[in-house]
This record gives C-alpha cells, sequence and structure tokens, in this order.
C-alpha cells in the first residue's frame, strides 16, 4: 500500500507528500473545470493560454518538488474508499 508514512525522520517527506497530493487533486479538479469552460466557449485564446502555462507550471513545480523529496507516486491509499487521485 502506498500510504503516507509518519515515522521520525520521514514526517518531512510524509507532510510533503501529503500537501503535494491535495495541490495535484487541486490542480486536476481546476483543469477539468477549464476544459469544460474551453468547451463551452467561455473563455478567451488568451485565457485558455494563460490557463495552460499556469498548469504547466504548476506540474513543472510539483515534479520538482517530488524529486527534490524523492516522492514517486503522490497517489495516496485512502483505505476503503480508495485513492485519492484520478490516474
Amino acid at each position: 500500500m502506498n500510504r503516507i508514512e509518519l515515522e521520525p525522520g520521514k514526517i518531512e517527506q510524509g507532510m510533503v507528500k501529503l500537501v503535494l497530493a491535495v495541490v495535484e487533486l487541486l490542480r486536476q479538479v481546476m483543469e477539468k473545470q477549464a476544459m469544460r469552460r474551453i468547451e463551452a466557449g467561455g473563455l478567451g485564446e488568451d485565457d485558455v493560454d494563460r490557463l495552460g502555462v499556469s498548469f504547466m507550471q504548476i506540474e513543472a513545480t510539483i515534479q520538482a518538488l517530488q524529486a527534490r523529496f524523492a516522492i514517486d507516486d503522490l497517489n495516496i491509499d485512502l483505505g476503503p474508499i480508495g485513492r485519492l487521485l484520478d490516474e
């Protein structure tokens, strides 16, 4: 199982993993909402470009922090309710 480990010496990595998982979840939700707005014609071309760049920057930052803290997978096992992230 891929659960957060809160052992002495691993607390920092566990906390970073939790924060990054929540940020990734929010990024996915915002990206889906942006796609709905794009498909509905509610965003202009400049807005779409800005959103695309912003989402790429967020993803790159998440990946850089994962590498820095040696975190392979952000998809946390929530036990009986399943995994945190859609894949």
